[in-house]
């Protein structure tokens, strides 16, 4: 369809601008790209990283994940979690629209240096898998008392 007020034809900038955003998803670019291992907006599972002196909270919102089927890792500061959603739909279902998230997972997310791997815990519930991490204590601020 041509535009009068401009003369171009309106589907062949849409067909760029989808080219943009395909362009955008498989390389990771656009506003939610902020490092290498962070990942595009609308990524599966959203994932926030809160930290304090003594540790570091990683609170991944996973909602219709079988927590048996979660894998957490922590090698080094390197924290890795996967998974699979698998959402059950009758045989004879027709989808018009489909914008959750099914099939396996991977993230993989670079902690502080001083954690602990050793000092680990996870728990799920309610759709949100709760990790925290302690960090060394050799690394930990220690007050000093002045004589």
């Amino acid at each position: 369809m041509v535009d009068f007020l401009t003369g171009f034809d309106n589907d062949f900038f849409d067909q760029f601008e989808n080219m943009r955003r395909e362009m955008d998803r498989l390389f990771g670019g656009g506003p939610g790209s902020l490092g290498i291992r962070s990942m595009a907006r609308g990524s599966f599972p959203a994932i926030n990283v809160g930290a304090s002196p003594e540790r570091v909270d990683v609170y991944v919102y996973a909602a219709g994940v079988d927590p048996k089927t979660l894998d957490v890792s922590l090698q080094q500061n390197l924290l890795t979690i996967s998974g699979e959603r698998s959402i059950d739909l009758p045989e004879d279902a027709q989808l018009y629209r489909n914008e959750r998230f099914s099939g396996t997972f991977r993230r993989a997310i670079t902690l502080p240096e001083d954690v602990d791997p050793d000092k680990v815990d996870a728990a799920y519930r309610d759709g949100l898998l709760h990790i925290t991490v302690q960090r060394r204590e050799a690394v930990k601020p220690r007050h000093i008392e002045v004589k």
